[in-house]
């Protein structure tokens, strides 16, 4: 089975950066789709950013297109998530998440992947 770990997540100002990372065990890495989602308190859980198995397709969502950057380095089993420009919607605890298909696309929808992380935390102060 696939585990995924999180982290990189803390405090960060208003307007900084963040750069979250997932680990990945396996060695089909390269054949996943991945995605990460947040859920802030009292509210639903919500797409972020996704990319394909091969790197070179990615969605976001509209709160954070421009802003955030996801990419994926296949020989370290690991996707990151680049977050500039934070402000306080920001705050959310982030899910990597991994869709378990050969050659799977960037899906925005939570039921198209197979496994999630345990999440990190990622707080925004003003």
């Amino acid at each position: 089975q696939v585990q995924l770990v999180e982290s990189g997540g803390g405090l960060v100002q208003a307007g900084g950066s963040l750069r979250l990372s997932c680990a990945a065990s396996g060695r089909t890495f390269s054949d996943y789709a991945m995605g990460w989602f947040r859920q802030a308190p009292g509210k639903e859980r919500e797409f972020v950013a996704a990319i394909n198995w091969s790197g070179l397709s990615t969605a976001y969502a509209d709160s954070v297109k421009g802003r955030f950057t996801i990419s994926r380095d296949n020989a370290k089993n690991t996707v990151y998530l680049q977050m500039n420009s934070l402000n306080l919607a920001d705050t959310a605890f982030y899910y990597c998440s991994a869709d378990h298909s050969i050659k799977a696309r960037a899906s925005v929808s939570p039921r198209e992947y197979d496994y999630w992380g345990q999440g990190t935390q990622v707080t925004v102060s003003s």
